[in-house]
């Protein structure tokens, strides 16, 4: 309600001001004032000189927004090949920016050296080769290097050898969480199908393959520091996009087909937590978080807890009204720790023979406890039956 009357209050405003400038144009009315609507030298001079204070705003707005949000970007990446996509991003930001200034400087520049002036008259050429050669050939060639850099790292971290050593792992997107499937012992991943969910077996995984005997599937991903994992991805509903932003990575998971890419892991969590920028971060988190926690346990709220540095796995498409909350938390591991998690977990089989004899035991105690109820209430009728054949006598006699 309050940003509907502060809009109301703008637009009365904007509607008030508006009828002074129309008021104001009528007092002038047979004045000496300059309406033919061409431009004099002063008003020229004016827009030049306009020219070059919008050029300083620019270059004072840009080293500003460098000083105030530069250290919001991400910092060092967790993965080998995250080396390669900082670097691209890098070069991509000092070009963008070199050419703005060059670009924007001589745009305003010429601007103001070539503004009206009543003793000048304007040249026109109709073309210069030079010129077009030049903005054509230099920007071609820029990207060019930029594409075949950006070709370089895509491939790093795309291509997977038949004969490599990985660890296969699908995650598998639905509105609005993630869940990872593990291919086990024989590291190769039973198939799926979405028309197979049923019960417990909600990633739709056919448990006739045989590749799906060993498959673990778990709400927390665990990979191990130092080797190479390959993600395949899957959709159920709705398009989403597994980002790992510390691991620079990430695809788009279709729904109908399998997407994948592949990185290795550089630094366990606990590495991370305790480099020096992560350390400096969380205890500035933690301060903001306490600051508020104040205010909130005044208000008779409940404090904040504490910030506790963890990589996570999110979704970058938006997907639906929570997508926002659609994360999973990732653990990297040394290996030693991966391989004593991983065994520690139970099958996707194991689930489904524990659940469907859970829920026999459930069916055959709902049928005793019928069978039960029904013998109790046999019992009862058989008494009500004869204690009215007797009555029925008494009442004869």
């Amino acid at each position: 309600m309050t940003s509907l009357l502060v809009i109301i209050v703008l637009v009365l405003l904007a509607v008030a001001l508006w009828q002074l400038t129309r008021i104001f144009d009528l007092t002038q009315v047979g004045s000496s004032s300059d309406d033919s609507q061409v431009a004099s030298d002063n008003d020229n001079n004016i827009q030049g000189y306009i020219m070059f204070g919008f050029l300083a705003f620019i270059y004072i707005f840009t080293i500003y927004g460098l000083l105030k949000w530069g250290n919001l970007a991400l910092h060092t990446p967790a993965s080998e090949h995250g080396i390669l996509v900082d670097s691209l991003m890098n070069i991509t930001w000092v070009l963008i920016f070199t050419v703005q200034v060059i670009t924007q400087g001589l745009l305003h520049w010429f601007s103001f050296k070539n503004r009206g002036h009543k003793d000048k008259k304007a040249l026109f050429f109709a073309d210069s080769n030079k010129l077009e050669a030049l903005w054509s050939i230099i920007p071609s060639v820029v990207l060019a290097c930029l594409i075949l850099y950006g070709l370089y790292a895509w491939n790093n971290i795309m291509f997977v050898d038949k004969d490599e050593d990985v660890i296969e792992i699908e995650l598998y997107a639905q509105q609005f969480k993630w869940t990872a499937r593990y291919a086990g012992n024989d590291n190769t991943l039973g198939k799926a199908n979405v028309r197979l969910i049923e019960g417990i077996n909600t990633l739709g995984v056919d448990m006739s393959d045989k590749n799906s005997e060993d498959d673990i599937v778990v709400t927390e991903l665990h990979i191990p520091k130092g080797k190479k994992v390959h993600f395949k991805m899957r959709s159920q509903d709705v398009l989403h996009s597994a980002y790992f932003p510390h691991f620079r990575a990430q695809m788009n998971c279709v729904p109908g087909m399998v997407t994948e890419f592949a990185f290795i892991p550089t630094y366990t969590t606990a590495e991370y937590r305790e480099l020096p920028f992560m350390v400096e971060k969380v205890a500035h988190i933690n301060k903001l978080r306490a600051e508020k926690s104040v205010e909130l346990v005044a208000k008779g709220g409940t404090a904040l807890d504490p910030y506790t540095f963890d990589y996570l796995l999110l979704c970058n498409k938006i997907c639906g009204s929570s997508h926002y909350n659609m994360q999973m938390k990732v653990v990297v591991d040394t290996p030693e720790d991966y391989k004593k998690w991983l065994s520690e977990k139970t099958t996707l089989a194991q689930d489904i023979k524990a659940a469907a004899a859970a829920d026999a035991e459930k069916a055959a105690a709902e049928s005793a406890k019928a069978n039960t109820d029904s013998t109790a209430k046999d019992t009862v009728k058989a008494v009500i039956d004869t204690v009215k054949a007797v009555v029925a006598k008494v009442a004869m006699k």
